[in-house]
């Protein structure tokens, strides 16, 4: 099933404690594209400047993603500088020149209106609310912001927050749209808005999923961050766990709630594999089966009733359980 992504490609220069790199492929748009091509073809919505490499839309190319909504226009490409030092969760932002982006219209060709599975990136809310209009029957549509949008468009953020079914900020976003300090708290207030589910993305703590319609104990999910020893550059993990996400329900052409926890697991399988190094050094070439093997480790990291290699040992607990349990 088709995914439509819409939001930017830029060029990123980044910094950490292990390195740096220059005017690389980046943009919300490319992360999320390079994570989801793996599970489906995409459709990208975008703009560039003149000055774009050929090389990266080889890249895209190469993806198979679709680039019939590519604008080129008259100017520089999308361009941002960041810094991050040891705690990866927030970067320091050193400039942006937003560019060509700065004036960007998304315009949907007219096979892209069929898409089904669609994904709004952190782009003004205004614009979210206009592809949505021109997008026919989607089975899926998932929307992502940013604390500016929150700041200055709150009441057009509120307005598409309430036309799609998934939701998808960070932490601290969350928080800054409930205006309270309790992520449950302001979990219920974007759910009374009207979409079915908000993922609310954690950085190195994972990810936390939060469906309407029922009781807490019943609707909530978390999946943990994949355990790595090496870690580059998380610039575009969230974008990439999105393309993992909604990559893995386009695959199963399924939203239903078994289904919502699987791809939550794959959208952190995904962005485990993207902070690994630097830009899309690891995503480049990233195959399923490289994906399924971490989805599996995931299910052993996560299972805590194993099979006990003692069974005198595990007969006893049993028992002991079981008494607990009567209790």
């Amino acid at each position: 099933m088709s995914i439509l992504v819409v939001g930017s490609v830029a060029l990123d220069s980044v910094q950490t404690p292990f390195g740096r790199i220059k005017e690389a492929l980046g943009g919300s748009a490319t992360y999320f594209a390079a994570a989801s091509r793996m599970y489906n073809p995409v459709n990208l919505v975008a703009v560039v400047g003149t000055d774009f490499p050929q090389e990266h839309v080889q890249s895209f190319r190469e993806w198979g993603v679709n680039l019939d909504g590519l604008q080129v226009a008259e100017g520089k490409t999308f361009r941002w500088s960041g810094r991050y030092g040891y705690d990866m969760n927030t970067a320091e932002t050193l400039d942006t020149q937003l560019n060509v982006f700065a004036t960007f219209h998304p315009e949907l060709p007219e096979s892209y209106k069929e898409s089904e599975f669609v994904f709004l990136a952190n782009i003004d809310p205004v614009l979210q609310l206009e592809i949505l209009s021109q997008i026919r029957k989607p089975r899926l549509t998932v929307l992502d912001t940013m604390n500016y949008w929150i700041n200055y468009r709150k009441d057009a953020l509120t307005r598409v927050m309430s036309a799609v079914d998934i939701v998808l900020l960070n932490e601290a976003e969350t928080r800054q749209y409930g205006n309270t300090f309790s992520l449950i708290r302001s979990a219920r207030k974007i759910l009374s808005l009207g979409p079915k589910a908000l993922v609310v993305k954690k950085g190195e703590y994972g990810a936390v999923l939060f469906a309407n319609g029922g009781e807490l104990n019943d609707s909530f999910f978390f999946v943990p961050a994949y355990p790595l020893e090496k870690i580059q550059d998380p610039t575009g993990a969230g974008d990439s766990f999105a393309g993992g996400f909604i990559g893995y329900l386009a695959s199963r052409g399924s939203t239903e709630m078994a289904d919502l926890r699987r791809a939550m697991v794959h959208g952190s399988v995904v962005a485990s594999y993207t902070v690994e190094d630097f830009g899309l050094g690891r995503l480049r070439a990233l195959t399923r089966e490289q994906v399924q093997q971490r989805y599996l480790d995931f299910k052993r990291f996560t299972n805590f009733e194993p099979t006990c290699p003692w069974s005198d040992s595990c007969s006893h607990l049993a028992s002991v359980e079981g008494g607990l349990e009567g209790h």
